[in-house]
């Protein structure tokens, strides 16, 4: 969340920055709770000190001095009764308003309303040229026995999934292929449990129980199903003080990821898009704040580096002020062509694929995010310095591999005319093989 004081004194910008956020968020009301919180929280505190006053003097009082001391705490318990439940209100109101300003943008991000306004800065690979009509991931997955969906839906629900065969051992591939890359960037490797507490998503900014959540909750406590590692790692160091010397930290994360998904039902979403469960193996950084914007590029190399190795062609935006969410203050995607997002009307000719039709063809594969010190005000996480100055930690972090949607861009970009699908060369050592055969 935004520290109060920066709202107080930057009520303006702050306005302006959930309008281009698309945040509505009433903060003159805001204003007006913290100015009557801060006066109760003073007059609660004088109270609490004149009782604690009474409670001393009752000792050394005479009869008659500790007749009017009772009196006096009467009306100062009287009066406690009053304020205390007014002040509980105002700060649950205050807390609510609160935590739904989104953190600041960074000056350089595309101010746009929604996804269709994030700028492309980078793009790399070559979009293969078919010479046949290309299949999406779901028909080339049932058709090389490499999924079962049917069988997913029937155990568990729509969007769950069986990985089999060679499909199976892609996803442990393209698990190793990138802790490989990471390891030698310093990252320390983790597993991380599934199950986090509410307090922990509220920190990292997701809203873990209402009617607008994407979460599994468990019902009956206050644990939930995470979403990404990104929660697990960023509640890793909740309530603790790091000490400057050991930063950055950069640690890179497995887990099994769980999304309700809720509303994602349309052509894009079929097959692995939009899954309840898949792993993924997430970056995250925990920095000083005058580094946050190098550790930003870090991630973004590196998320170019594992892809660009697979041979994958993707493009890199800039997302904008409208699709930025709540705790970034900048971030970046990258975006594989998929076959299975060309339009159902677009006749395949041999060659290269029109522009205008590529431009509709890209899904998004990773995303990284700087979350400056937003995340560590709500987790109570700090750095101490030399000099004993303490300070909020930056947090970053950043996808180095959602397998489901890496492997849909393996299949679709690798798929051939025959029907088989080519393993990227640097896979080819985690599986053992450079061809997945139709059986």
């Amino acid at each position: 969340m935004l520290d109060i004081k920066f709202i107080r004194e930057n009520k303006e910008a702050v306005k302006k920055n959930c309008e281009m956020r698309n945040f509505k968020v009433d903060i003159d009301r805001l204003l007006k709770l913290d100015e009557k919180r801060r006066q109760l929280l003073m007059e609660v505190g004088d109270l609490n000190a004149k009782k604690n006053n009474l409670n001393a003097w009752m000792q050394k009082a005479t009869v008659e001095g500790r007749k009017e001391l009772i009196k006096q705490g009467v009306e100062i318990k009287e009066e406690l009764a009053r304020k205390e439940p007014d002040l509980k209100e105002i700060e649950k109101e205050y807390n609510n308003l609160l935590i739904r300003v989104p953190n600041m943008t960074h000056p350089d991000s595309p101010i746009g309303k929604d996804d269709s306004e994030n700028k492309e800065i980078e793009r790399y690979g070559n979009i293969p040229e078919f010479d046949f009509k290309p299949l999406g991931h779901e028909e080339i997955m049932k058709n090389l026995d490499l999924a079962d969906f049917e069988r997913g839906a029937k155990v568990t629900g729509a969007k769950f999934y069986f990985l089999k065969n060679e499909g199976a051992i892609l996803e442990m591939a393209l698990t190793n292929y990138a802790f490989e890359i990471l390891l030698k960037e310093g990252f320390t490797p983790f597993i991380t449990p599934d199950l986090a507490k509410d307090k922990v998503l509220l920190g990292i900014g997701y809203n873990p129980r209402g009617e607008e959540t994407q979460i599994y909750s468990i019902e009956n406590t206050d644990l939930n199903l995470v979403g990404t590692a990104e929660i697990t790692m960023g509640g890793y160091h909740m309530d603790e003080i790091l000490n400057e010397k050991d930063l950055p930290k950069k640690y890179a994360a497995l887990s099994h990821c769980y999304r309700t998904e809720a509303g994602g039902y349309g052509r894009h979403s079929a097959g692995l898009y939009r899954v309840h469960q898949f792993t993924k193996i997430e970056m995250f950084i925990y920095c000083q704040p005058e580094e946050s914007g190098k550790m930003h590029d870090l991630l973004k190399s590196l998320e170019v580096k594992i892809f660009d190795g697979l041979k994958i062609p993707f493009r890199v935006v800039d997302i904008c002020t409208g699709d930025l969410g709540g705790p970034a203050y900048r971030k970046y995607d990258l975006e594989a062509f998929m076959s299975s997002r060309l339009p159902h009307d677009y006749e395949h000719k041999n060659g290269k694929i029109p522009e205008e039709i590529l431009n509709q063809s890209w899904g998004e594969i990773t995303s990284t995010s700087n979350c400056t010190d937003y995340q560590a005000r709500r987790l109570n996480i700090k750095i101490e310095g030399e000099n004993g100055k303490k300070e909020y930690s930056h947090m970053l972090n950043g996808t180095a591999i959602a397998i489901s949607r890496a492997l849909i861009a393996i299949l679709e970009n690798y798929q051939q005319k025959d029907g088989s699908v080519i393993v990227p060369e640097a896979l080819r050592k985690y599986t053992g093989f450079d061809r997945i055969k139709n059986k």
